[in-house]
């Protein structure tokens, strides 16, 4: 059973029939989160996530990916809206979403990264970590940059430099 939500023109959905990879690829491949991932990892991520896809009447211009167990974690990711799109309360809308999604609720930990969008998630419960020391990580920051070159030592397919 698919989840969606309606405000106007615009409309959030989780059934994967709709999501245009490309177009999550290209925003993913120049983000600063994930700069030069392969569409093979995003189909992937895709795949192995619940996804929110936003959209403009029929054009996705926005998307959000939540990875967990549904019973005790989360973790959100990926969350975009379109340059042109984007100072019309949409990303709000997008994260408030995804926190209602009757498969996220009663979670012990929801937890998400962000560069620049602090404010956004605080109002949606989010939190500086309370205590970081417990928390650790493996980081490969450049992964796709390091990681996926042709055996030849060029960029593989559809990647820029």
């Amino acid at each position: 059973m698919h989840f969606e939500a309606n405000q106007g023109e615009y409309r959030i959905s989780t059934a994967p029939e709709g999501f245009d990879l490309a177009r999550i690829h290209a925003f993913l491949y120049n983000s600063y989160w994930s700069p030069g991932i392969p569409i093979e990892i995003v189909r992937k991520a895709v795949e192995n996530s619940l996804c929110f896809a936003l959209y403009n009447n029929a054009q996705q211009i926005g998307f959000a990916r939540v990875v967990s167990d549904y019973a005790t974690f989360a973790y959100l990711c990926d969350v975009y809206v379109e340059d042109e799109h984007r100072g019309r309360g949409l990303g709000k809308w997008l994260v408030g979403v995804v926190k209602q999604h009757p498969q996220l609720q009663g979670l012990r930990r929801f937890m998400l990264g962000t560069l620049d969008a602090h404010g956004l998630y605080e109002q949606f419960e989010f939190t500086p970590l309370g205590n970081p020391s417990r928390m650790m990580e493996i980081l490969r920051a450049d992964i796709y940059r390091s990681r996926y070159r042709s055996r030849g030592g060029g960029e593989i397919e559809g990647a820029e430099a």
